[in-house]
């Protein structure tokens, strides 16, 4: 059966076709981005910083999955998503998506998959694990870090029962029982998560397995090539307030505020968050088989030949940071 960002995908090839070739002045530009998700950039959301630089209207939407901001975007309804899973990013790229990574928003730890307390599994019985239920929000980050949780403890998911949850559905299906493990992200329902669950794996066994996570600032090819310059602004916006950042209570109670979180949540969440300069950007992500591209790569989107490379240049492409070659 044909995915929906697959009939999304054609939807919007043909509407590319049918289009005029002029390009007209943009009035305002859709961004998605997540409640529950504290960043930085939020501080500019809320004063309007980001009007003042791009000289439109930004309208702001709030999502619960990447795969959602895909969708979105393929329909014409967001232009720039904020903080977009890698996972949900490579998923759309491979289904024929027309969509560029411009930037990285965040790196952090792994998304947890907390297992029942009563069922009294840890890495001792991990296996127990096979045959029971899961909550995943499929294509997500959340999704990435279950198979490879599950990958490295030898698990076999197709013994498991898969229940396509977004994490507040994933966490409330915990609580109630009917689910035997749940992955979640976001502060508030990572929180409900732990309050009847734990985690598989701590910090320090993520660390020590190479599991990790970053989100991405993505946007269409189509208003990538039509409005480069508003692209930019919101890059640089956004570069200027991570590099305000300094993690007062002030800021803090801001980016709470805008995401839907107490002070202590978002500071928490907070606390777990690396957001890389421009320059690491360029250097460490952006450069020819740098991080974005094998990270890519580890999720799927293998790029090899002369065509694949000419691919990876439309669909990683640091050029709106200011990244040269």
């Amino acid at each position: 059966m044909i995915s929906t960002i697959r009939k999304a995908v054609l939807a919007t090839a043909g509407a590319m076709a049918a289009m005029a070739p002029g390009i007209g002045q943009a009035e305002e530009v859709n961004v998605a981005f997540f409640l529950q998700w504290p960043t930085p950039n939020l501080v500019a959301k809320v004063n309007g910083d980001y009007e003042k630089a791009m000289g439109v209207d930004v309208n702001w939407t709030d999502f619960t999955t990447g795969t959602a901001m895909t969708e979105a975007m393929l329909s014409g309804d967001i232009d720039i998503s904020y903080s977009q899973g890698l996972a949900p990013f490579v998923t759309a790229i491979q289904q024929g998506a027309p969509l560029k990574m411009v930037g990285i928003a965040v790196v952090y730890e792994a998304n947890d998959c907390f297992v029942r307390k009563d069922l009294g599994i840890d890495s001792s019985n991990i296996s127990e694990l096979e045959g029971k239920t899961v909550a995943v929000p499929l294509n997500t980050m959340a999704d990435y870090a279950f198979r490879r949780y599950m990958d490295y403890y030898g698990i076999d998911i197709s013994t498991m029962t898969i229940v396509d949850q977004a994490p507040p559905d994933g966490a409330r299906s915990l609580a109630d029982g009917l689910v035997d493990m749940a992955c979640v992200f976001g502060g508030i329902d990572t929180a409900t998560a732990a309050e009847v669950g734990v985690p598989i794996m701590t910090s320090e066994q993520k660390r020590e397995a190479g599991i990790g996570s970053f989100d991405v600032v993505s946007t269409t090819e189509k208003f990538a090539t039509e409005h480069p310059d508003l692209v930019r602004a919101f890059m640089e916006a956004t570069a200027e307030a991570n590099e305000a950042w300094e993690g007062t209570d002030e800021q803090i109670k801001i980016v709470a505020d805008a995401s839907g979180m107490t002070f202590e949540q978002a500071k928490q969440t907070i606390e777990g968050f690396i957001i890389p300069t421009v320059e690491e950007q360029c250097t460490k992500y952006f450069a020819p088989g740098g991080i974005a591209e094998t990270a890519a790569a580890s999720l799927g989107l293998v790029f090899s030949d002369q065509t694949d490379k000419e691919m990876l240049a439309k669909t990683i492409d640091g050029s709106f940071l200011g990244c040269s070659g």
